[in-house]
C-alpha cells in the first residue's frame, strides 16, 4: 500500500478546502481522507491539518501521479495558500 500524506502548518479555510477535497476525490485509484489535527502526545501539535491518499499498490500510485486530475490538485493546493509538506510512504 502506498500513502501520500500532506501536513499543513495552518488549518485551511473549511469552505475553500471542501472544494479542494472534491478535486482530490477525482484522482482515480486512491482513497482520499482529511481532517483537523487535534493533539499530540506532548504539547501542541506541530501541524494543524492532515490529508492523505491511500493507493493499493505502487502501480496505482504511479498511474495516479501521471494524471491531469492529480496535477490539478497540486495547482489548487498552491492556490489555497499556507505552508504544507507532502510525503510518500510505503505502508506494510
Amino acid at each position: 500500500m502506498i500513502r501520500v500524506f500532506v501536513v499543513y502548518e495552518q488549518e485551511p479555510d473549511p469552505d475553500r478546502y471542501a472544494r479542494h477535497a472534491e478535486l482530490c476525490r477525482q484522482v482515480e485509484g486512491g482513497t482520499f481522507r482529511h481532517g483537523k489535527v487535534f493533539g499530540a502526545p506532548m504539547g501542541e501539535p506541530k501541524f494543524a491539518y492532515y490529508a492523505e491518499w491511500e493507493f493499493p499498490d505502487r502501480e496505482s500510485f504511479k498511474a495516479a501521479m501521471r494524471t491531469p486530475e492529480l496535477a490539478a490538485t497540486g495547482k489548487d493546493a498552491m492556490e489555497l495558500g499556507g505552508r504544507f509538506h507532502v510525503h510518500f510512504a510505503d505502508v506494510t
